[in-house]
């Protein structure tokens, strides 16, 4: 009698249609779509011609275009339309120089989930574990 070897199943056509790995194609689509990010540094004298120099407001460029300045010390929150008038903002309408210091694109996103605390919404029952993105 012949000994007859068990077939490999085979995936439906539903589930060939979907192998993918969803982590890393959320991680993809988060690097694609990150803003860019660029302090606003304020040049400063420290007195006897010492120069220095200090972070005075972080800002993103959304892919539309549109930008948000967030300043350290007031927690000023601008929108503008152009990083360049963050230099205006923080440094000639102040009387200072001011420059944009851009940070280079992530090269690599992570994926964390996080319990939210409960602040008693729901009744008592919070919103329980959600991905932070």
């Amino acid at each position: 009698m012949g000994t007859v070897s068990p077939q490999e199943p085979q995936p439906s056509p539903l589930e060939s249609d979907f192998d993918f790995d969803l982590d890393a194609e959320i991680r993809t689509l988060v690097l694609e779509s990150a803003p860019r990010l660029f302090a606003v540094v304020q040049d400063i004298d420290l007195g006897d011609g010492i120069p220095d120099a200090e972070v005075v407001a972080w800002g993103l460029v959304h892919e539309g275009g549109r930008v948000d300045v967030v300043g350290i010390d007031r927690g000023y929150h601008l929108t503008l339309k152009s990083p360049e008038r963050a230099i205006w903002w923080y440094g000639e309408k102040r009387g200072e120089h001011a420059r944009l210091v851009w940070l280079a694109r992530p090269a690599a996103a992570e994926i964390a989930t996080a319990t939210v605390p409960d602040r008693g919404l729901r009744n008592g029952a919070g919103p329980g574990p959600v991905a932070v993105r």
